[in-house]
């Protein structure tokens, strides 16, 4: 429902007199999304600086471990993953408003709940669960049995919707979820429990498809 703002980033960059450009970021993510979920699949929990390293190195920056160091301590404080994804929380609404139970279930850092409400957009779910504050990770299923106790309907057959393969549908699946996996690096999949989708239009057909919506 959130994504990494390039723009706030560029931003944040600049206060330690490193210049970025948003197009070289933006060239870089394929790359570090890749090399994050191959460290989710080796056993990683939450492999944050990993995927800030690659993105960072992707986009030319030289000498980027003290720049992710110095992002990851201001993460709490200044989450880079603040840009809301419009055109999916309008779905999220919509689903609310047909009945569904929404939930948001993310691997973050503690203060999740607190930055949906800074970007206007934490009314839209009923359940906010946080990994910082559980303390259990995505792929790890007991996160997903989690959030349905939360909800309070652990006889639901859930659908999950997210963009890491490795953290996202692996997970959700060996959880017994159904899983959405969105973005624009998804590819076909074999597996009547997966749908993809590369944006919101994709993602209401798919859920439909499923009669979820």
């Amino acid at each position: 429902m959130v994504e990494l703002d390039l723009d706030f980033l560029v931003t944040r960059l600049a206060e330690r007199g490193v210049h970025a450009s948003v197009e070289a970021l933006a060239a870089a993510i394929p790359g570090a999304w890749a090399h994050h979920d191959a460290l989710v699949a080796g056993g990683a929990e939450h492999p944050w600086r990993g995927l800030m390293t690659a993105l960072l190195s992707g986009a030319g920056l030289p000498e980027v471990a003290p720049l992710v160091e110095w992002l990851w301590r201001e993460q709490p404080r200044a989450n880079l993953w603040r840009k809301p994804m419009e055109d999916m929380v309008a779905l999220a609404r919509e689903l609310a408003a047909r009945g569904a139970r929404v939930a948001v279930l993310s691997n973050s850092e503690g203060r999740l709940a607190e930055l949906l409400h800074e970007v206007g957009i934490a009314d839209a779910f009923e359940v906010i669960v946080d990994s910082g504050r559980l303390g259990v990770h995505k792929p790890d299923r007991r996160i997903f049995a989690h959030t349905l106790a939360a909800l309070g309907d652990p006889d639901a057959v859930p659908i999950h919707i997210g963009d890491s393969w490795a953290a996202d549908v692996v997970g959700a699946l060996d959880a017994g979820w159904r899983a959405l996996w969105f973005g624009r690096q998804v590819r076909a999949v074999d597996d009547a429990r997966v749908a993809i989708a590369r944006d919101a239009t994709e993602a209401r057909a798919a859920l439909v498809r499923w009669n979820a919506l």
